[in-house]
């Protein structure tokens, strides 16, 4: 049996899920005409008590239309040094908005309101204006992190001190928040947009959907289109998303305890010098005595996939289709390396 903890995107539809699928009433998404679409779009937005969504085939693209939305030429974003927006978006930033960027450090990929004050830059002749703050949340090279409302309190109101948008990268929101109790709804009104992203834990096979104001949707409307973005008959995706939103929440607490366990056992492990704290279903191990590269053989030598996650780090993430079974193997096979 192979175990894959690569990634949460591996999963495969379950059964449920496909039957919704199979069942979607669909029509022309870029006219407006998909029902099942509209349905997703708007149960989102109500569920984050936000006025509008759109659906789009990825979370890059969410992201990327919501930093083009925010920023332009001379204009900056900030954000973590190790952010998805920034290192795995293939340079969209530049690409897409022509807008610069502006990296700050802090302990497992956060950022707090301090440092982004003492980081904004004005609307001067010499500078780029920050124009927008982003945040990830969980944050994937944290291991999992995540933020709390309290957290993000004082960046809100700094942004609005200063006339900033506030973005969140939400790419494991739902992680986030089952981990910590805390509403869709009260993280809605901290920010001007919000990334949804629906192919991780949540088991959809694509999909991610950007939530804002109407007038902000609107424009990313266009922007999608321009992305080529733009899908017809997209209803049977989002009839996976509308299903994951009703079955897969809640269960995201056992990706969480069995990301805890694989933390344990790798804590005892002697190739393992440090676990990062494990809050959500990713789990971030540094590495002794042996490289990335000959410790994730070894690990597929024995049925194990992961992820090389920097000089001497490797990830693991549980999902959807990493059951208490393939635990039971993870652990045995483990002490053979």
């Amino acid at each position: 049996m192979i175990i894959d903890l690569r990634s949460d995107t591996v999963t495969k539809p379950t059964n449920g899920m496909l039957e919704a699928m199979w069942s979607a009433q669909v029509g022309d998404d870029v006219f407006g005409e998909d029902p099942t679409v509209n349905a997703l779009e708007q149960k989102l937005a109500e569920m984050f008590g936000m006025e509008a969504g759109i659906f789009c085939p990825s979370g890059t693209m969410t992201n990327q239309i919501a930093i083009k939305l925010h920023t332009g030429p001379h204009q900056e974003v900030i954000c973590h040094k190790y952010s998805h927006i920034y290192l795995y978006e293939a340079g969209g930033i530049m690409a897409n908005a022509r807008a610069s960027v502006k990296l700050l450090d802090g302990a497992y990929g956060k950022i707090t309101a301090e440092s982004i004050a003492e980081n904004i830059s004005p609307d001067d002749v010499h500078a780029c204006e920050t124009t927008l703050v982003s945040l990830e949340n969980t944050m994937n090279k944290g291991g999992g992190s995540i933020y709390t409302l309290d957290e993000v309190k004082p960046i809100k109101i700094l942004c609005e001190k200063h006339g900033i948008k506030l973005h969140l990268d939400g790419a494991r929101l739902f992680n986030a928040l089952v981990a910590s109790g805390e509403s869709a709804k009260d993280w809605g009104a901290r920010f001007d947009t919000i990334s949804i992203c629906l192919s991780k834990g949540l088991g959809c096979p694509i999909g991610s959907v950007l939530l804002g104001t109407k007038a902000d949707i609107k424009r990313a409307r266009k922007i999608r289109k321009s992305f080529g973005g733009g899908m017809r008959q997209a209803g049977y995706l989002a009839a996976a998303a509308i299903y994951a939103l009703d079955h897969h929440v809640d269960r995201l607490a056992e990706d969480h305890d069995r990301a805890k366990a694989i933390g344990q056992l790798l804590e005892k492990h002697p190739l393992v010098s440090e676990v990062f704290p494990v809050v959500t279903n990713i789990v971030i191990a540094r590495l002794q005595d042996i490289s990335p590269e000959d410790f994730l053989s070894k690990l597929s030598e024995n049925g194990i996939k992961a992820v090389k996650f920097g000089k001497d780090q490797v990830r693991f993430v549980t999902h959807l289709d990493f059951n208490d079974e393939m635990l039971m193997l993870f652990g045995e096979r483990i002490k053979e390396i």
